[in-house]
């Protein structure tokens, strides 16, 4: 053991800094192939020890079962922290209630509550939306059902055999809410995002994620807005490897930005699939070594349900735990 592995910071060698945490988004599995190719997916994230890993759920319900399957594996086989996700599209309060403790009960304390988008063909405002009508409701009802589904506990008093004290502090959970660096699609104004994030943080939560992005000016710039309005939670910033032209159209249909044309042009006159690759993870860790110099409380990953693409962008920013830890190639 180094003569200084115990010693203070200060004293000796220079204390390490802290390494820039991280955390990865998945999806449901929507085949047999990828459920059976998601377990292996998901030990490989694991292994490198991120903050948390978040499992989308489908609006109304539509991907419920698999959800919790993905978030009970990852309980089960991992020691990695699952986040949930919660829409508030198509639940009424009873419904919302009934999945929370569903959650709770199987263990998840962390929870990514969102509004959702109404369901094709839908208009807003019409009754299919369901009785939660806003992200910052749905953070709410989170916290009044763990608050109902443990209401007290009881504790031993120290040095008084068999005496027993309420203990007054109950275990929060974490619930996460998004964030739109350029502008939520619904949004009048910049000043309307703010506001609304601010509802969020009065409502309980205590974390945002950010809608994809691509410029780290663009977030740089809304969290510094965020934060001289008031805002105290950190802010991730949620990023993913465009390692295709056909992966930058989906990026842009998820996130409604503006198409790069210098990523695209580039993506666009590579002949070959690893060259594209290569351009995307070389982006991708471009944006990340910005982001976590603009001050970045950490990364949030998109995966597209895989593994390489995102581990070598937190290699290549030197955040994972062993460098260089990528071993199985994923199919093309």
């Amino acid at each position: 053991m180094s003569e200084h592995a115990n010693a203070p910071a200060g004293a000796g060698e220079p204390a390490c800094a802290p390494r820039t945490p991280f955390s990865f988004e998945l999806y449901p599995p929507r085949s047999a192939a990828a459920a059976a190719a998601l377990p292996a997916t998901i030990d490989r994230l694991a292994a490198v020890d991120p903050d948390f890993v978040s499992v989308t759920y489908g609006a109304s319900g539509s991907s419920r079962t698999s959800s919790l399957e993905v978030l009970r594996y990852i309980l089960d086989h991992t020691s990695v922290n699952p986040m949930a996700h919660l829409t508030c599209v198509g639940s009424s309060h009873v419904e919302a209630n009934r999945l929370i403790r569903q959650f709770l009960d199987a263990g998840i304390t962390s929870f990514l509550a969102v509004r959702g988008d109404p369901p094709a063909g839908v208009a807003e405002g019409e009754s299919v939306l369901g009785d939660l009508h806003s992200a910052a409701e749905l953070v709410q009802l989170i916290h009044r059902v763990q608050a109902e589904r443990v209401p007290y506990e009881e504790v031993a008093v120290p040095g008084l055999p068999f005496a027993r004290e309420v203990k007054t502090e109950r275990h929060r959970v974490r619930i996460a809410v998004a964030a739109f660096p350029n502008g939520h699609p619904r949004s009048r104004s910049a000043s309307q995002d703010i506001d609304t994030l601010l509802a969020k943080q009065a409502a309980g939560a205590n974390l945002a994620i950010t809608q994809l992005f691509f410029h780290p000016e663009d977030y740089l710039r809304f969290v510094q807005h965020a934060k001289a309005a008031g805002v105290e939670f950190p802010i991730l910033p949620g990023i993913m490897p465009v390692t295709s032209p056909a992966r930058l159209k989906r990026m842009l249909e998820l996130s409604g930005e503006d198409l790069p044309s210098d990523l695209a042009i580039r993506l666009e006159i590579e002949p070959t699939e690893r060259g594209q690759r290569e351009i995307g993870i070389e982006w991708a860790i471009d944006v990340a070594n910005q982001l976590i110099a603009g001050g970045a409380p950490g990364l949030h990953l998109y995966t597209f349900n895989q593994h390489e693409a995102v581990l070598s962008v937190l290699d290549g920013c030197g955040l994972l735990p062993v460098p260089g830890i990528i071993t199985e190639k994923e199919p093309a």
